[in-house]
């Protein structure tokens, strides 16, 4: 007999949860699919390439209707689910209570908004979905000046994206370099300054202290007294997890949905996976480890022995045409051996960092090509051995014998 799954969002961890979810538990649940958007699923980390020009819109669409319908899927947009009972097993969608044997809550993060006088003005937007490309395309057509607020991967995609199509673009980061989280001082360094080869104004130490203006936005007003004149603001200073409907059905949550290795939360009938997640303590707002989670539930699912137990995390961008690389513990006070490589003359920088004889983290500028083997030696945690002294060039073969 089969089993009623009711999953909660339609992003991208729910969908990859979907598919895998026909390879390891092929014909066990009827599954019902709740999105609050109007659309499927769509490529969210693709909309900077969009922006940029360098993809279609078509490009950024996952699977369409027709797909959910030949697997048998239900499919309901535009509709929230509203509530959840669990004694009686059901979720509220749109006046109708659906019932479920098992819950899967996919249901994601929102964009932080800066609790500043003037947040709420016409023209101060989040960096989230189709609809906030169309706002910086007509950005770009009126001659707008735009001002984006974060200096982390979100916020230098949206710069980097509205510079390319030719609107005056400031980005103000509160932080004393770019991407702190991913980069060192000198890796930040050449970021900014392939962000100021491109036209973005980057302004560091800054901090928001009002936006500014009377029927829509004008103005950025920085704590210091400085103000910034715009006609559009994108804010992009991080997610945070959607956890109200758990919150509100009795569910464990901390900053997140809390759940443990197999992806249960507090209620063993309700999974959670994505970036509404918090596991061992640890909330990541980023696509891969939602990814992960979904493979560990569908297996788990489908019977087979399988534990999340975190993901390596990784950042890969391209800044003016400069590939930037980071993963694993590269921080100053990570612990372990750093080896670098600076050639400033090739735009070349490379540190890896080595803990206990094992790769810990790699940050790589300039030539990324052996990134996805040194993020296989992070994740694997293989002994580097007698490969540590060439380690900084990449992956090197085995000498091979004579025939």
């Amino acid at each position: 007999m089969t089993s009623r799954l009711v999953v909660v969002g339609n992003g991208m961890a729910s969908l990859r949860f979907l598919e895998r979810l026909a390879e390891h538990a092929s014909g066990r649940f009827r599954v019902t699919v709740i999105g609050a958007e109007p659309s499927p699923a769509d490529k969210r980390v693709l909309l900077s390439a969009l922006l940029a020009g360098d993809m279609d819109e078509a490009a950024c669409r996952f699977r369409d209707a027709a797909w959910y319908e030949a697997g048998g899927i239900r499919l309901r947009t535009g509709a929230p689910a509203t509530a959840i009972d669990r004694a009686a097993r059901t979720v509220r969608v749109a006046g109708e209570d659906i019932a479920y044997d098992h819950l899967v809550l996919a249901i994601g993060s929102s964009p932080i908004r800066l609790p500043k006088p003037g947040a709420d003005l016409p023209g101060v937007i989040a960096f989230r979905d189709l609809s906030h490309i169309d706002l910086m395309r007509e950005a770009a057509k009126s001659g707008a000046r735009a001002v984006v607020i974060g200096g982390g991967l979100l916020g230098l995609e949206a710069a980097y994206g509205l510079a390319r199509i030719g609107v005056d673009t400031t980005l103000v980061h509160v932080m004393d370099r770019l991407m702190e989280r991913q980069l060192d001082g000198r890796a930040a360094r050449i970021v900014r300054s392939a962000m100021e080869r491109k036209g973005v104004r980057v302004v560091l130490e800054a901090d928001t202290a009002a936006f500014e203006g009377r029927d829509r936005v004008e103005a950025v007003r920085l704590a210091d007294g400085r103000v910034l004149p715009a006609d559009l603001v994108v804010v992009a200073v991080g997610v945070r997890p959607q956890a109200d409907l758990a919150r509100e059905s009795g569910l464990s949550v901390g900053r997140g949905i809390q759940v443990d290795d197999q992806l249960s939360t507090s209620d063993p009938a309700i999974s959670a996976i994505g970036e509404c997640v918090e596991h061992r303590g640890q909330v990541y707002g980023l696509v891969e480890p939602g990814y992960d989670q979904a493979e560990v539930l569908a297996q788990h699912l489908g019977g087979l022995p399988a534990a999340y137990e975190g993901t390596v995390l990784a950042t890969s961008l391209k800044v003016s045409g400069l590939p930037v690389f980071s993963a694993g513990a590269i921080a100053d006070d990570a612990p372990g051996d750093r080896l670098l490589l600076s050639d400033p003359a090739a735009g070349i920088y490379r540190k890896l960092v080595l803990h206990e004889g094992r790769l810990a983290g790699a940050l790589l500028i300039g030539d990324t090509a052996e990134s996805r083997w040194y993020f296989d030696l992070i994740r694997s945690g293989e002994p580097v051995g007698a490969r540590r002294n060439d380690l900084m060039f990449g992956r090197v073969e085995p000498p091979r014998l004579a025939a």
